[in-house]
């Protein structure tokens, strides 16, 4: 058989160039929108709820918040186990589908299982969230925002409301995680003293200062010409608006949260905090959808980034300190000199023993012809390019340099002997 297809092939040579040439473009355009990764999908699906409870204990999460989210889960049609950790303040669930599940109808299941737990779940808990879809391995990039005038708390206002609501706008992006720096926050700092002489409650003041914070809708006031839209703006400002906010009267005077306690804007609570080379700072981590490839995201992100710096101070200095695509771009360049290589080695064993050109062209053509086919083989099973399927290549080659040396010189020494 093998004799017969050598034959054919000798036969209708200009058909198998004319084969080849199309068989050439038609991997190139396959390879063009083939999905590039840095590791193939190792992991089946997952769908990871997490739950804050600020100020309860570890213990107490475990039993009131994770245990009832997991019996709601347990049960669900294709999932294979169900893990969980509670930490102070936080329950984290991971839900584990079979192979093959499609993650959108996962998560949609996980949805809808989560509704009957939360009747079961205690006050002060808040909604359960489903995090977004990411790649197992989904950061593609991470960025250092360091600064030496501007503080802290101000970088991380900057990032949290201009850089990452930017970033989540580029296609690709499936979540931003933002850590370091300062939380910005209006501190109602009580005096308890003052609190006994004015007789009002802590509850009574942290009323006051919610409701200080609100817009009412009053409705439409209708004339015989026109409709306009009635409401109460009291959302504040500053931290003055805030100190006038009246508590309750005494005696026809009023108390306001000035004469109790102090205002004033401070950091929130860390738990936890971003560094890079020894200096403070906030650390962005970019992570992407499954099956989204990752050059394209990583160089759209570059792109929004470089739009972004142009309208930060000066002195923000934001520096790349992970960056997904390296890993990928290594792979290929491994690839490209084993096929160098091969090539090189194919030329140097061919021409003083053949002296025949023709078998030269046959082999380092079969060379980069072997490693197309092989991309176009992985695609119809459904496998993207990465850095192993890539390395596997690149191994291949050795492989495909002696069978096209082999076969070359076999059918070469028959057909002269023949002739």
């Amino acid at each position: 058989m093998l004799s017969s297809i050598i034959k054919w092939a000798i036969a209708r040579r200009w058909l198998v160039i004319l084969g080849t040439i199309i068989l050439t473009i038609w991997i190139f355009r396959t390879i063009i929108q083939m999905p590039l990764d840095v590791f193939p999908s190792f992991a089946p699906p997952q769908v990871e709820i997490q739950t804050e409870a600020p100020g309860l204990a570890p213990e107490e999460l475990e039993s009131l918040v994770t245990l009832p989210i997991e019996s709601a889960i347990n049960g669900t049609p294709g999932v294979t186990a169900v893990r969980s950790s509670s930490a102070a303040g936080i329950s984290v669930v991971k839900v584990i589908f079979n192979w093959g599940t499609e993650i959108y109808q996962a998560r949609q299941l996980v949805t809808e299982r989560l509704q009957q737990a939360q009747s079961k779940l205690p006050e002060g808990v808040e909604t359960p969230q489903i995090s977004p879809t990411s790649s197992p391995i989904g950061t593609v990039l991470q960025y250092a925002f360091t600064s030496e005038k501007t503080s802290l708390m101000e970088v991380r206002r900057i990032v949290d409301w201009q850089v990452t609501n930017r970033l989540l706008a580029v296609g690709g992006v499936s979540q931003i995680v933002a850590y370091g720096g300062d939380n910005r926050q209006y501190q109602v700092l009580v005096d308890p003293a003052k609190l006994r002489a004015f007789n009002v409650t802590l509850e009574d003041v942290e009323q006051a200062a919610s409701a200080a914070n609100v817009n009412a809708p009053g409705g439409y006031l209708i004339t015989p010409d026109r409709e306009k839209l009635i409401r109460g703006i009291g959302r504040i400002e500053s931290i003055e608006e805030l100190q006038q906010s009246v508590i309750t009267a005494r005696n026809g005077t009023p108390v306001k949260i000035s004469d109790i306690a102090d205002v004033q804007i401070g950091a929130a609570i860390k738990r936890g905090d971003g560094t890079f080379n020894g200096q403070k700072a906030v650390i962005v981590m970019i992570n992407k959808q499954p099956q989204a490839d990752t050059p394209t995201v990583t160089r759209a992100i570059e792109a929004a980034m470089s739009e972004i710096k142009a309208g930060l101070p000066k002195d923000i200095k934001v520096t790349p300190t992970f960056r997904q695509e390296n890993y990928i771009d290594s792979s290929i360049e491994n690839v490209r000199e084993a096929l160098i290589e091969g090539s090189i080695i194919v030329a140097i064993i061919l021409i003083p023993f053949l002296m025949n050109w023709r078998n030269l062209a046959i082999c380092l053509t079969a060379l980069p012809l072997s490693l197309l086919v092989g991309v176009l083989l992985l695609n119809w099973v459904g496998q993207g390019l990465n850095t192993m399927t890539l390395g596997g290549l690149a191994v291949a080659i050795g492989s495909a340099v002696d069978d096209a040396i082999v076969d070359a010189e076999n059918v070469y020494r028959n057909l002269r002997e023949n002739k």
